[in-house]
């Protein structure tokens, strides 16, 4: 196969066959003209301020959009979001993600220290300073791995009668339901329950009134839920265009989980053919809705759950064990930073499961040796170069178009080839810095690789 070069445009990020194409571009699009960080615009210099004025009142849909706060910030996201290209101190937009690093050094001073400073908070007690595997287990146990038993039984109950609830009180009838989410996946923790719920309908089929009638069943389905039984027990987040957010309380495990409830028509079915499939990877890889390309991805949900499910239970602990690091190892952000954002527990789950193929499948192994292969290749993020052919042939056109134009650190969704998990993080650095930290904490001292994870040693 032949492969071209390719010239790629720092502020927009397209790209050309010659550096003559890329010249032409840059004359015809960026020459003279100012970027307007409100808007996200190009405008000619000597226009500034009337566009100011006529965009003062305009709403900034992608600050709203990185902004989640509490029930809003859900990391296992469906789609790729191009974080990974905004500034983590002002949202501004760009082309390739080293303008992006240009930009944060240039206008906001982001130099290797301040990003130290920024980065890194080490909760109290932190399992990093377990000594030795024995240590770890115990801490897992008490503070990290869900409730079983009794508990969990009595917990999967309650649910199971909620998503009824849900069902039965949705206006538009649902001909079938996914779940989702690090509950239904089992890979979730003491602190950090996911569970998504996607509603199915032939009555969205009809796309020219599917945002009216979804944002209708939706407030709906809020309201009913808050007159329910339950009602005392759920917290409402805040309203989006397209996904119904609330926690809800166990009384009998005092474990809260996060919902977040979706509905769209089923484009796939039950039993989708490989064509069918194949098609859908066409619809999305062209996309420039957002919205509409987190719709179809709904559908290949149930394949994301099946992926991480078919890990032996081992991997799954680890699995834990990082999303756990993940949420007690960094700063909060501060109004300074506020629009960084760390790896989705989704990405955390692929990187694991990736570790573990490396490893050549092992059944049962030491968490320490797993987490310190994990925690070494973070270190090493820009080699990350992951792609699996589960779902996709090697050489399906979107495909190769995607890995063509690949940055790392890449991680491709295993079921949905034109998704980079790893762009929902603009911070691959930070994770870095706190990654190598961490490995000089005492559970990993004195730790050499032992089989069969020789192969860190390299990193």
């Amino acid at each position: 196969m032949w492969t071209l070069k390719s010239y790629n445009c720092e502020h927009c990020g397209s790209d050309f066959i010659s550096g003559r194409a890329l010249k032409y571009h840059f004359q015809q699009k960026h020459l003279g003209k100012v970027h307007r960080e409100k808007c996200d615009q190009e405008v000619l210099k000597g226009k500034q301020r009337g566009h100011s004025e006529s965009t003062r009142d305009r709403s900034t849909m992608e600050t709203h959009k990185l902004h989640w706060e509490n029930l809003e910030e859900r990391n296992g996201k469906y789609m790729d979001t191009n974080i990974s290209k905004t500034c983590r101190m002002c949202s501004r937009r760009f082309g390739t993600v080293l303008s992006r690093e240009n930009h944060e050094i240039q206008d906001h001073h982001f130099t290797a220290r301040k990003r130290a400073q920024m980065s890194t908070g080490f909760s109290p007690h932190n399992m990093l300073e377990c000594k030795g595997p024995q240590e770890l287990q115990r801490f897992a146990d008490r503070k990290i791995c869900p409730a079983s038993g009794s508990q969990r039984a009595a917990c999967a109950a309650e649910i199971g009668t909620l998503l009824q609830l849900i069902q039965t009180s949705f206006p538009v009838p649902a001909s079938r339901v996914i779940q989702g989410g690090s509950y239904v996946k089992g890979t979730d923790t003491q602190g950090c329950s996911e569970i998504d719920i996607i509603l199915l309908s032939e009555v969205f089929a009809d796309v020219n009134h599917f945002k009216k009638q979804l944002r209708e069943g939706l407030e709906t389905l809020r309201e009913s839920l808050t007159r329910t039984a339950y009602g005392n027990r759920i917290l409402m987040g805040k309203r989006t265009p397209l996904s119904l957010r609330f926690s809800f309380l166990c009384t009998e495990s005092l474990h809260s989980h996060s919902f977040e409830i979706m509905a769209y028509y089923d484009i796939l079915g039950p039993t989708p053919s490989t064509d069918l499939k194949l098609h859908l990877y066409c619809k999305l890889y062209p996309c420039k809705d957002s919205d509409e390309a987190q719709l179809c991805a709904l559908a290949l949900v149930r394949y994301q759950v099946d992926f991480v499910k078919a890990s032996v239970v081992r991997v799954k602990e680890l699995i834990r064990l990082m999303i756990h690091w993940l949420k007690t190892s960094f700063a909060s952000p501060t109004e300074e930073n506020k629009f960084r954002r760390l790896p989705s527990s989704y990405t955390v789950e692929l990187l694991t499961i990736y570790i573990w193929e490396r490893a050549e499948k092992p059944l049962s192994f030491s968490l320490v040796q797993g987490m310190r292969a994990v925690l070494k290749l973070l270190v090493q993020y820009a080699d990350i170069d992951v792609v699996w052919h589960r779902h996709y042939p090697r050489k399906f056109p979107v495909l190769v178009k995607v890995t063509q134009k690949r940055t790392r650190p890449f991680i491709l969704d295993p079921v949905n080839p034109t998704v980079n998990v790893c762009d929902t993080c603009n911070a691959w650095d930070e994770v870095a810095h706190v990654a190598k930290l961490s490995l000089r904490k005492p559970l990993f001292s004195g730790v050499r690789a032992e089989p069969p994870w020789l192969f860190t040693d390299a990193w």
